[in-house]
This record gives structure tokens, sequence and C-alpha cells, in this order.
């Protein structure tokens, strides 16, 4: 590699080949281009590759979540809790069904809850917690049940489905763990539900798109709760595009003004071949993440641990927190980043920060961890177009960033 010579090394482009492409060309030439075959082979494909008995896919996480929480009946009255640190859209949807957010801080030098927190901010009126398996990362969900089993007593179910659960109900925003696993089980086989995003800058990706999987042992009639996505998803119509075409089945009633967030089969067409190339996109991911890690941590730059004896995450960020530096100062070394070619990020400012939701009343000073942790995070480009000299490349450049506060530790 030449030292002097600048590269241009995006954050998270999508890894599209030829494949993908051809899927797509086929489908827009089969003339079925919105929800169809293809949405409903990727489906099936999901529970395959999770081990759920049903998936729905959508045309976001965030549709996920929020039609989640209307089938569950949450609303005004209600509390939902989630993490301070996280993307906006794991608060908003609380906000769109009309419920209360109850923001939970971060454990010191943790990107997850604090448990004790959030143990403490189960009330009567809380009917699901929503964690967050930031960068791929899931969560201690044994510890999350623990909390939910010894907060039981306090929780009133407002219809049939909440009794079914008879406790708050958990509900993973995994926008970031598609494939992640821990105590050998998939991401979507332990939270009660789970949502995944399928955006242009996730692991796998079909453009835009998400889709939601729930647990097999809850005790769900799985028809019928598919069913209710199928109708929140597409104006509460009795009947898709799809059943419509069969003979003389044109009739169709619409059960309830409902929304409109359905997956199409263009969509889908991309996510089947990316699901094909999971794996080994998620073992190029791990390959980066051991360089990173090999490179950095002796400088004494802080990491999320995305690997252990019981745990594997899906690789979606590299989170790093280099100690002793300002929020101004990391900003300058973003820059500085810049300068040379590579798009640096930050994941995330804490929601207390932001506008929407200093407008909801909350303070940053009540969310001092999320806080800490931001301040001095900065997110390294992670995709699985990056050459092993781009990573050297990276490397080198963010130990010449640092030497301007001193290389600090």
């Amino acid at each position: 590699m030449i030292e002097n010579e600048i590269r241009n090394i995006p954050f998270s482009p999508p890894d599209l080949t030829d494949a993908e492409i051809e899927e797509v060309i086929k489908t827009l030439k089969s003339g079925w281009i919105t929800t169809g075959p293809k949405t409903k082979e990727f489906e099936r494909r999901i529970v395959e590759y999770v081990g759920t008995n049903k998936a729905v896919c959508l045309n976001s996480a965030t549709a996920a979540m929020e039609l989640t929480l209307r089938i569950l009946g949450v609303g005004p009255g209600d509390e939902v809790i989630t993490s301070a640190y996280t993307y906006t859209a794991s608060a908003s949807v609380i906000e769109h069904v009309g419920a209360k957010i109850v923001l939970v801080d971060t454990a010191p030098d943790s990107f997850e809850m604090d448990y004790e927190k959030l143990a403490d901010a189960i009330t009567e009126k809380t009917k699901v917690i929503i964690p967050v398996d930031l960068a791929g990362k899931m969560c201690d969900y044994d510890t999350i049940f623990e909390i939910v089993e010894s907060k039981k007593k306090l929780f009133k179910p407002n219809n049939e489905i909440q009794q079914v659960f008879n406790r708050v109900i958990v509900m993973s925003d995994a926008a970031h763990a598609f494939g992640a696993e821990r105590k050998g089980l998939k991401c979507g086989q332990v939270a009660d539900f789970t949502t995944f995003s399928f955006h242009a800058v996730k692991n796998l990706t079909t453009a835009e798109g998400g889709a939601v999987v729930w647990r097999n042992d809850i005790g769900l009639d799985d028809a019928w709760l598919y069913q209710q996505f199928m109708l929140y998803s597409l104006h509460g119509q009795s009947k898709d595009a799809l059943a419509k075409t069969q003979k003389g089945a044109w009739e169709y009633d619409i059960v309830y003004p409902g929304y409109k967030c359905n997956m199409t089969d263009i969509m889908a067409s991309i996510g089947l071949v990316q699901l094909e190339r999971y794996n080994s996109l998620l073992k190029r991911r791990r390959e980066i993440i051991e360089t990173y890690d090999r490179e950095l941590l002796p400088l004494g730059i802080q990491t999320l641990q995305h690997y252990g004896t019981d745990f594997s995450s899906s690789g979606h960020l590299y989170l790093t927190r280099i100690p002793g530096i300002s929020e101004e100062e990391r900003n300058e070394i973003i820059v500085k980043m810049a300068d040379v070619g590579i798009a640096c990020n930050v994941h995330y400012k804490p929601l207390p920060m932001l506008t929407a939701y200093k407008n909801l009343g909350f303070i940053t000073k009540d969310y001092l961890n999320a806080f800490n942790m931001y301040k001095n995070e900065i997110s390294l480009p992670l995709h699985t177009l990056l050459s092993d000299e781009d990573l050297e490349y990276i490397c080198l450049n963010l130990k010449k960033s640092l030497e301007c506060f001193g290389g600090r530790k």
C-alpha cells in the first residue's frame, strides 16, 4: 500500500452482486412487482434461517415495531420502556401509538440498558419493553426476563393477547442483529417478538425493508397473528393482491382502517439472494472485526465485544471509544479521518439530546451514562466490500489522528 495515497472508503455501502440484479430483473419481467410470491418465499426462508414458525416481511423495522405494538393493543394510558442509547425508531413508535415513552439510561461503560434501572422503571402501566441489540450484539435477555417475571404482579392485561403473556412483553429492536446468536439460540428465538431491518446499510439488505418474528413457545395462534399483520400492513383489507388473483376472488372487505407498509417482490428478490450469501457475509464481518481488534485494542481503544464463548454478534457496527477525549476532540478525529477519505460515524446521540425528545421533557443530565458512552464514541467503516488494504489504511490513519491527542489511552 502506498502510504500517502488517499483512498475513498465509504461507511457502509450495500454489498450487491450480479446475482441480486438478475433476480430483480426476473421479478420485473414476471409482471409481479408488489407483494406476491417472492415476498412469501422470503418469509419462508427467514423462518428456516431464524427457526421460528412464522415471519412477516414489511417495508421497515420501524413498521414492524409499530404494528406489533398496535396488534398487542398498546396505546394511550400505557407505558413502553426502551433504551436512551438508540436510534429514534425504537422510541418514536411508542409515541405513534399514543403510549408514554419511558427511557432507561445505560449501565456505566455499557451500551446496554442498566437492568437495575429497568426493573425500577416498570409500573402497572408498563406493557412492553424494547431492548436494543446495538451493533448486532444481543442483550442479556436472561436478566430481562428475570426482571419481567419479578414484576409480574404489576401487569394488568387490557385484552386477550396481553392475557396470553400475563406479563410485560419483550419486543426486541434487532434492526442490527439478524444472524446474531446467544446461548445457542438465534436472534428471533429469544425475545417474545423480534424486529429486523433490511435497510440499505444493514448486513442483509432489501434496499428498504424489515421483518418481525415471534417465539414458538408462547401459546400464540400463529395463523391468527400472521393475519393481523397482513391486515394492519395493507389497509385492513381482507385479501391481498395475490389472493385476489384467484378465479372469481376479486371481492374483499376492509376490516378496519389499516396502514400501508407491505414489502414488495422487488425488495424480496434482493433479500432472497442476500440470504443465500449471508453466512459468507457474516464470516467476512468477523474477519474485519478481528483485524480491527488486533490493531486497535493494544492502543487502549475500547470496543464493543462482538464474540464470546456463548454469543456471536452479527457484526453490524464497529463501535470504538477513545478514553480521555472530549466530544469536540472526537468530532475533530472524525474530520481528520474524512480528510483522508475515511467515512466514520457516531452511534448514537442519546435520545434526550435530540430536539424531539427534549420537547417531550427528556433531559440529558438524567442519562449521563448514555452521554458518557456517546461523547467519545466513533464508529469505523464495517462492511464486506472492505479489503485488507483498506483496513490497514483505516487503522494507520486512526493511529495518526490519535497522535494529535498524545495517543491517549
